[in-house]
């Protein structure tokens, strides 16, 4: 921070230089100071005449940001004579400035503004001039009417017409030196931008733009030179310019500082703060500049608390060199800007060089901050060297490393390959026995299902086959007297009276009740054709369950292979138990339809010993068999009202060996095996249960499995 106290130590020295030899008078040894605000802007010269003023012996009068209409009374202390002498008023942003000389016992005059550049056709863009009359009388009064634009603060004083322009010239000068700089730093900025295509160069170059225009504003050299008095931009540059600035300075600290990396709450507030920027910007063409000079002035202020932080936290926190620069740029502006002001409330003398402090401070930033864009360039240029050479550096010790490693490598892969070839050989040894264990263990799932498939079929087969063979012996009997009676009407002789004979077979019907045969062996017959019929669809439902090993995908009807499990366990179903088919028109889905017919035996065999390990059974208990297609997809579910699971034992039924059953009761593979099944056919299969509910398995399967 050694070159932030110079420039402070400098501008201490230059200032108490130019204040001793160079400080301006004002009226006050002419006239005596009255002052009085007008708040309507409405009032003219005879009304105010009669209205108090209040006197002020200050040197510049400083009346804050207003738009109303200020009348300054300028009272002649003693008789003077003038010659080519003027009334000068040292603010360029007044939108009216009239001067009106009230003499003892004469009618008021009014003086009109002289220009003395273009004598009197000019737009008073260096101030307003008045040429004093040859002589003035003790007591006589000049009026000044004046109304600013944004904000009221000026200087009066009486200077001969060389002496003021003279004041001009030199302000001209000093002005177009600091045009010079700022367009200097404009094209050498924009130029860097074109060939290193860094936004942080732009955004910069649009600071240059807009602040320069804003000093212009502020100078009066854009109403001389670019605008028209009653134009837009004259009522409302000064304000304009400046929100601009402050929202080009604010996305230049943002891209410069990285603030979204080195400083993310600094980010943040720069975000609010354009916003506020832009808003203001937006009232600014609402309601003009008057009210909206006060919030740029906030809005200043603000902007440049923030950055101050922001570059504090990132210099000296975050350690980014080229913060410095930015620091001190920022620093020494701001330092011109309250030296600028105290000019304004008479601390410091009001003279060409506190008139130019604000822009001897923006150039001296604008060159810093050129200053940091290009330390900017080289911190991260000799960032990249350094970066190189330790890479260099790395590589070069890895590559050292790697031979060595590679050494140690070679003899560690030999004794590891050697160990692994063991552990391979006994993992081998190890994965033959589970295969076969895993094998056995699948076997012997397959034969108790195969046990119970077997009980269950013969006693289905049984049912209907003793129904046959009941009927057999009754229907021979049947038979035999049908036979008799045939036997009967072949003996007739007809050469005997056949009347006797008719009325024997007659009587013989009548004892053997002949109307009661043909019923009887009606309902035998029926009988006998529905026991064949049974027969049939176990022997077909067995066809289905006869293909459990095939490993062929064939297209198959679902619906088929659930009524043919219903078939096979029908024995298995206790009284209470009512089975509710629901089965939707379902396409063939392509599946080994062994392993399919498996996954339904093993689920309703599961929810048929849910219901039936129930304590108390209900007066019906249901088993729910849905069947459903949607999207391509074929829906199974399975329900029972049994049991049910609790969380603990529905996240762990696919597990191999896992089983809530009695010791030999299960090997707890079944579900294993569906699981792995429905996996296979690339479906899904998924459990929804309540302890005390029952049990609910969907099962989903893809119409076109690959």
């Amino acid at each position: 921070m050694k070159q932030l106290k110079v420039i402070f130590f400098f501008f201490s020295i230059v200032t108490l230089w130019y204040n001793t030899c160079y400080a301006e008078q004002g009226t006050g040894e002419l006239f005596k100071t009255y002052y009085l605000e007008d708040k309507t802007n409405s009032k003219t010269l005879d009304q105010v005449e009669k209205m108090t003023f209040t006197e002020t012996n200050a040197n510049i009068l400083n009346f804050g940001t207003s738009d109303h209409t200020f009348w300054i009374k300028l009272v002649s202390k003693d008789a003077t004579r003038f010659k080519n002498e003027l009334l000068s008023i040292d603010q360029a942003r007044f939108q009216l400035a009239n001067l009106f000389l009230k003499r003892t016992a004469q009618r008021d005059s009014l003086i009109k503004s002289f220009d003395l550049y273009n004598k009197g056709k000019a737009k008073n863009s260096q101030g307003f001039s008045f040429m004093l009359p040859t002589t003035l009388k003790k007591g006589d009064i000049l009026y000044l009417k004046l109304r600013p634009h944004e904000v009221f603060i000026t200087k009066i004083s009486v200077k001969k017409e060389y002496e003021l322009l003279e004041k001009h010239a030199l302000r001209d000068i000093i002005f177009g030196i600091y045009t010079g700089i700022m367009l200097i730093m404009f094209v050498y900025n924009l130029f860097l931008f074109v060939v290193v295509r860094d936004r942080s160069y732009i955004f910069y170059v649009f600071y240059i733009l807009f602040t320069w225009l804003a000093q212009i504003s502020i100078q009066g050299y854009g109403l001389r030179y670019i605008w028209d008095a009653d134009s837009f931009m004259n009522q409302n540059s000064v304000v304009l310019y400046s929100l601009l600035g402050l929202a080009s300075a604010c996305l230049f600290t943002i891209s410069f500082l990285n603030t979204k990396l080195f400083s993310p709450l600094s980010h943040k507030l720069f975000k609010i703060y354009l916003c506020l920027v832009m808003m203001c910007l937006g009232t600014l063409l609402i309601i003009g500049s008057s009210s909206t000079f006060i919030l740029m002035q906030i809005l200043t202020l603000l902007g440049a608390a923030i950055a101050m932080y922001a570059s504090y936290y990132v210099y000296f926190k975050k350690h980014f060199k080229p913060a410095g620069f930015y620091l001190l740029a920022w620093s020494i502006l701001l330092v011109g800007a309250i030296l600028f002001v105290l000019k304004d409330y008479g601390v410091l003398p009001y003279n060409t060089l506190t008139t130019y402090l604000l822009q001897l401070s923006s150039a001296i930033e604008v060159m810093l901050l050129s200053f940091a864009l290009a330390d900017k360039i080289n911190y991260f240029k000799k960032e990249n060297e350094t970066a190189q050479v330790q890479a260099l550096n790395a590589s070069l010790e890895n590559q050292k490393l790697i031979k060595e490693q590679n050494i140690i490598l070679e003899k560690k892969v030999r004794e590891r390959t050697e160990e692994l070839e063991s552990a391979n050989t006994i993992l081998n040894e190890t994965l033959n026995n589970l295969k076969s264990t895993q094998s056995q263990l699948v076997d012997a799932e397959k034969m108790a299902a195969l046990g119970q498939l077997t009980a269950g079929i013969a006693h289905e087969i049984n049912n209907p086959i003793n129904f046959v063979t009941s009927n057999v012996k009754p229907l021979q009997l049947d038979i035999d007297d049908l036979k008799d009676i045939i036997n009967r009407y072949e003996k007739i002789d007809f050469e005997k009276d056949i009347k006797p004979q008719f009325e024997e077979i007659e009587a013989y019907k009548k004892q053997i009740d002949l109307g009661f045969i043909n019923n009887e062996i009606t309902s035998l017959l029926s009988g006998i054709s529905e026991g064949a019929k049974r027969t049939a669809e176990i022997i077909r439902s067995l066809r289905n369950f006869s293909r459990v090993d095939e490993t062929d995908m064939k297209a198959i009807d679902i619906n088929e292979g659930l009524l043919s499990t219903l078939v096979l366990i029908r024995n298995t179903l206790p009284d209470n138990l009512v089975v509710i088919k629901e089965l939707g028109n379902l396409p063939k889905v392509e599946c080994m339809p062994g392993k399919i017919n498996q996954v339904f035996m093993n689920l309703v065999s599961n929810a048929v010993q849910a219901i039936k390990s129930k304590d108390v059974q209900a007066n019906e208990e249901f088993l729910t068999i849905k069947s459903w297609y949607d999207s391509q997809q074929v829906f199974v579910s399975i329900k029972d009202s049994g049991t049910g699971m609790s969380e603990e034992v529905k996240h762990r039924i696919f597990e191999p060996f896992f089983t809530t059953k009695d010791i030999g009761e299960g090997t707890g593979l079944g579900l294993s095996i569906v699981f792995s099944i429905i996996e296979k056919h690339k479906g899904h299969i998924e459990v929804v249960s309540e302890v005390g509910k029952g049990t609910e398995f969907i099962i989903t399967l893809h119409v076109n499995i690959p």
